[in-house]
């Protein structure tokens, strides 16, 4: 299984490096970054540089696509390469995926009407300007699209995805190398159960 993600600038680093974690972990499994051209990406907050070794020319039909968000999302959303390239690849992939506002990129290539999809709590309603059905869940599995929630979400999205391509035991295994067993500080995780003061300051840190 070949996955590939698709890196630009402003994406969030765990929105990449959660689902990229897991799957590189998993045996028989190769995750690809790339970009419009080979090299370094810098992630939204502008301290963190991921390397796109390849282009997407040098990768037209992988396994899995996870496109990652950030708050370069929505600057993304005109670059006419990485849409064309999402709506390209999806013709041969098993399985079409994002976290967070990523899904707003799947938008962008059409892979969205008339589906269930999720993004982040504060932005998911949008999604139904891209044609979707927008749910409140933290995975949404729709036939071949796979949307994720924010940030965090994307571990466990590839966690679904490596259970349903090579059985939940070796989903189980990795889940538990990685030790991703969540025990928060704070309950404070959700906006169905965060005060309307803490959605608000929680808002306020995107910018």
């Amino acid at each position: 299984m070949h996955a590939v993600i698709p890196l630009y600038n402003g994406f969030t680093g765990l929105d990449a490096i959660g689902p990229y974690t897991v799957l590189a972990f998993a045996p028989g499994w190769q995750v690809t970054f790339v970009a419009a051209e080979p090299g370094p990406v810098t992630d939204d907050q502008g301290s963190l540089t991921i390397e796109a070794t390849a282009s997407y020319a040098d990768v037209p039909s992988p396994d899995v696509i996870v496109v990652p968000g950030g708050m370069g999302t929505m600057e993304a959303l005109s670059d006419q390469a990485l849409v064309r390239w999402i709506g390209e690849a999806h013709e041969h992939t098993r399985w079409t995926t994002s976290v967070c506002s990523g899904a707003f990129l799947l938008g962008a290539a059409g892979l969205l009407k008339g589906r269930r999809a999720t993004s982040h709590w504060a932005a998911v309603d949008e999604l139904s300007g891209m044609g979707a059905e927008p749910v409140h869940e933290r995975v949404v599995v729709d036939g071949k699209i796979v949307t994720a929630a924010g940030v965090s979400a994307g571990i466990d999205m590839a966690l679904t995805l490596l259970a349903k391509a090579s059985g939940q035991d070796t989903a189980e295994a990795v889940q538990l190398l990685i030790e991703y067993d969540p025990q928060p500080p704070f309950d404070a995780g959700s906006p169905l159960t965060a005060s309307a003061d803490l959605r608000a300051r929680a808002v306020s840190l995107l910018g």
